[in-house]
C-alpha cells in the first residue's frame, strides 16, 4: 500500500521510462547500472526515488541531457505528456545543439556503410591487385 508520502516520489527508472528518455524499464535500468545516469550529481540506482526538483543527467551515445524534474508519472503516455515532467537545463540545450553541429561536420568519407563496390571501383581494385 502507499503512503500519502509515497505520492511524491517514484522510483528512477520508472520515471525514465515514463519520461520517455527509455523505449523500456530494463533499458532504464541497464543505463543506471551502467553508470549512464546521475540523480543530483550522485551515482543512482534504479530503486531510487526521485521528487520533483532533483536534477537528473541522462547519457544516451554522444548527447548528455540534464534535466530538472517538476513532475512524476508512473504511467507512459504520449509524448504531449512526457516533455511536462521535466524541464531540460539551457546549458544542456547549448551542449547538445553544438554537438549536433560537430558531429554534422564529421566527413562522411570516415562512414564505412557505402555497401558493394560500384563497376568502376572494381575495376580500379583489380587492376591494383594485378600490379602487385
Amino acid at each position: 500500500m502507499e503512503s500519502p508520502a509515497d505520492k511524491d516520489r517514484l522510483r528512477l527508472d520508472k520515471w525514465l521510462w515514463a519520461a520517455r528518455f527509455f523505449k523500456t524499464r530494463s533499458l532504464a535500468a541497464d543505463a543506471i547500472t551502467g553508470g549512464k545516469v546521475d540523480v543530483n550529481g550522485e551515482r543512482a540506482k534504479r530503486a531510487r526515488a526521485l521528487q520533483p526538483g532533483d536534477t537528473v543527467r541522462v547519457r544516451q551515445g554522444p548527447y548528455e541531457h540534464e534535466v530538472v524534474v517538476r513532475a512524476l508519472s508512473s504511467r507512459r503516455g504520449p509524448a504531449s505528456e512526457a516533455a511536462l515532467l521535466y524541464e531540460e537545463t539551457a546549458a544542456s540545450i547549448a551542449a547538445r545543439e553544438r554537438l549536433a553541429i560537430q558531429m554534422r561536420g564529421i566527413s562522411h568519407d570516415f562512414m564505412h556503410d557505402k555497401g558493394r563496390p560500384s563497376k568502376k571501383e572494381r575495376r580500379d581494385i583489380h587492376r591494383f591487385r594485378d600490379r602487385l
